[in-house]
């Protein structure tokens, strides 16, 4: 039963860990620049005259398409890396076995 109620425990913390940001007043007129523009501002600062020396040869259609495509790169870069480290440990443990045996 300890389990369970541990289990329960875990999946409260982590759907209030979800929902709480959705009501704080300070994200919702909050603006998420990503890093890229961020630089941007810095380098038109620092040196206003800097010309870029590579251009993107596609743009997505909105930020939206963006970000998923980001994500569909992290999801597929985490479970290639996934794949790779449970074969391994199981190629460790299967040779472990066969020398015991």
């Amino acid at each position: 039963m300890s389990f369970l109620r541990d289990t329960r425990l875990v999946l409260a913390l982590a759907v209030g860990i979800l929902l709480i940001p959705l009501f704080m007043p300070s994200l919702k007129t909050a603006e998420f620049a990503g890093a890229d523009g961020e630089a941007e501002g810095v380098i038109a600062e620092l040196a206003p005259d800097y010309q870029p020396w590579a251009e993107a040869w596609w743009e997505p259609p909105s930020g939206e398409i963006e970000s998923l495509l980001f994500a569909l790169q992290a999801g597929l870069g985490a479970g290639v890396l996934g794949y790779v480290l449970g074969l391994r440990r199981g190629q460790a443990q299967g040779s472990g076995r066969a020398r015991d045996e």
